[in-house]
């Protein structure tokens, strides 16, 4: 009987220990919650390297609370991307622009798109046919590469072999957020624009935003255009 009274006693403390680290966490995701709403709200970062950590620890949670209050999903995921841009603007425009590399979602390319795929991606053959043709060699400039790819192993395959100080990554909302952080688990600068178009052909973005952060140098501000989705 006392065997069975001291695991009692155990079980009933790991309850108690359990529940307050529960308390704790949904306390800080509610602490976020707000911090991130009044950021948004007020277009403004508020305590953004608290809130960071706290987008990843209490994500779940966090979520659980954004659908709770009936709140967009996206936007909550915009806000990380918009979040993680900020935070990395200073490292990124410090970084030499023959040190950049741009990755472009191959669905950004026409239906008729002649490019031949590669071991590095598809060779855009400039025909004209999408964006990508009208603003490869501008985006190439100063040395920058850019790649066109079908997917994250691509660009884990180019980090690897190009070594590029700091990455520039175009997609959908939620391929943006896992690709920044996947970049952040790598230790890698990086930068997210999202395209105005969801889809896996055809899809759109407006290039001077894409333009504009490749191109960022010290004393460049992120701005509006940069930063939303």
């Amino acid at each position: 009987m006392a065997s069975l009274t001291s695991l009692d006693q155990f079980m009933l403390v790991l309850g108690y220990v359990v529940m307050t680290i529960m308390l704790i966490l949904l306390a800080y995701a509610f602490i976020i919650l707000v911090l991130s709403l009044i950021s948004i709200r007020r277009g403004r970062f508020y305590f953004p390297r608290l809130i960071k950590p706290g987008l990843i620890i209490v994500e779940g949670q966090l979520r659980s609370l954004w659908k709770a209050f009936r709140l967009d999903d996206r936007e909550l995921t915009s806000f990380t991307i918009r979040l993680r841009n900020q935070m990395s603007h200073d490292r990124f425009c410090a970084v030499p622009m023959d040190k950049r590399a741009i990755f472009l979602p191959q669905c950004l390319r026409s239906a008729d798109c002649p490019a031949d795929l590669t071991t590095e991606g598809l060779v855009c053959k400039r025909c004209m046919r999408c964006g990508i043709g009208k603003v490869i060699d501008r985006l190439e400039e100063e040395g920058r590469m850019v790649f066109i790819v079908p997917g994250s192993t691509f660009i884990k395959r180019m980090i690897k072999k190009y070594h590029p100080q700091a990455i520039v990554g175009v997609g959908c909302l939620l391929e943006v957020k896992e690709g920044l952080e996947m970049a952040d688990s790598i230790n890698m600068v990086a930068m997210g624009v999202v395209t105005s178009k969801d889809g896996c052909v055809e899809t759109t973005m407006e290039w001077d935003r894409l333009l504009e952060v490749a191109s960022l140098v010290p004393g460049d501000p992120l701005t509006a255009i940069s930063l939303a989705p």
